[in-house]
C-alpha cells in the first residue's frame, strides 16, 4: 500500500514538475538556436545593409539582449516561477542603472541620433568649434566618435557633446572658398599689388577661374594697407593651397620690392628745458 502511494506521488510530481522541467529545456535549446541563427543571419538583410556599420551592430546586439531576456521570462513563466515581482525588481535595477549613467545614456542617445541621421559619415573631415576639435572621422560608435587629426593624434569624442555642438562637414563641399589678408605699405600702388597676386594666383592650378578670383583692398590702417584674396579650390586641396598661396605671394612681394608693414608704436621723447 504504501509503495502504490509512493508511485502515484512520483508519477504526479513527474507530470507536473517534470513535463515542465523537459518543457523549459527545449524551450531554452530551441530558443537559442533561433537566436543564434538570428545573430548570424539578421547583419545580411536588404535593409540592414543599408544602414551604418555600427548602427547595425547595435541594433543586432540590442536585439539579442531582448530576446535572451525574453526567453528567460518565458523558461521562469513554464517553471512556475511568478515573474510579475522579478519583472518590477528588474525595472528597478534598470531605473537605478539609468541614474547613475546619465552621462553614458546621454552619449548613447547622441550615438543613434549620429547613426540614424547621419550628419556626418567615416572618412568625413569634420570640425566642432564649440570643442576646438577639427579631423577625419575613423569611427563612428554608439558611444564615442574617433577623429584623426592633421597632425595624427586620435582624439575621441563623446556622442553626447558631439550631437549637441555644431559640426561642419568640410568634406562634403566639392569647392571651398580659401580667404587670405596682406599688409602692404602705403606707398605702394594699388595697381602693382593687385597684378603681383594676380600672377601669382593664375600660376597656381589649384585656384579655379569660376567662381573668379578676386584681390580687393579692404582697409586703410594707420601702418599699412589690407589687400583681401578669394579664390576658390577642391575642397580635399584647401590646406595645400592655402600654404602655397601664402607662400607664393610673400616671395613675389620680396621679388618686386612690396614692402609688408609690422604694426609698430613710434614714441617720442622731449627734453624739458630749464
Amino acid at each position: 500500500m504504501n509503495l502504490e502511494i509512493f508511485f502515484e506521488a512520483m508519477l504526479e510530481l513527474f507530470t507536473t514538475i517534470g513535463l515542465k522541467i523537459i518543457y523549459a529545456i527545449l524551450i531554452t535549446i530551441i530558443g537559442l538556436k533561433m537566436i543564434k541563427w538570428l545573430k548570424k543571419r539578421l547583419p545580411g538583410f536588404p535593409f540592414m545593409q543599408k544602414l551604418d556599420a555600427g548602427l547595425r551592430s547595435f541594433i543586432c546586439s540590442t536585439l539579442a539582449i531582448l530576446l535572451y531576456a525574453l526567453l528567460f521570462i518565458s523558461v521562469a513563466m513554464i517553471m512556475g516561477i511568478p515573474t510579475t515581482s522579478f519583472i518590477a525588481a528588474l525595472a528597478s535595477c534598470m531605473a537605478a542603472i539609468g541614474l547613475a549613467m546619465q552621462g553614458s545614456l546621454s552619449n548613447f542617445a547622441g550615438g543613434l541620433m549620429i547613426l540614424m541621421f547621419k550628419p556626418f559619415r567615416t572618412g568625413d573631415y569634420i570640425s566642432a568649434p564649440d570643442l576646438n576639435v577639427a579631423g577625419t572621422v575613423t569611427a563612428i560608435t554608439v558611444v564615442y566618435t574617433v577623429l584623426r587629426t592633421y597632425d595624427n593624434i586620435e582624439v575621441t569624442v563623446p556622442n553626447g557633446t558631439l550631437a549637441n555642438s555644431v559640426v561642419q562637414d568640410l568634406s562634403i563641399p566639392e569647392t571651398r572658398r580659401c580667404d587670405l589678408t596682406f599688409r602692404v605699405a602705403h606707398d605702394t600702388p594699388v595697381e602693382k599689388v593687385e597684378a603681383v597676386i594676380g600672377e601669382v594666383l593664375a600660376a597656381n592650378k589649384n585656384v579655379l577661374t569660376d567662381p573668379e578670383p578676386s584681390v580687393v583692398l579692404m582697409e586703410i590702417t594707420d601702418s599699412a594697407m589690407l589687400y583681401g584674396v578669394r579664390i576658390w579650390c577642391p575642397g580635399s586641396e584647401y590646406w595645400n593651397t592655402r600654404f602655397a598661396l601664402n607662400r607664393a605671394i610673400k616671395l613675389a612681394f620680396d621679388a618686386n620690392g612690396i614692402i609688408m608693414p609690422h604694426q609698430q608704436v613710434d614714441v617720442h621723447v622731449q627734453e624739458k628745458q630749464g
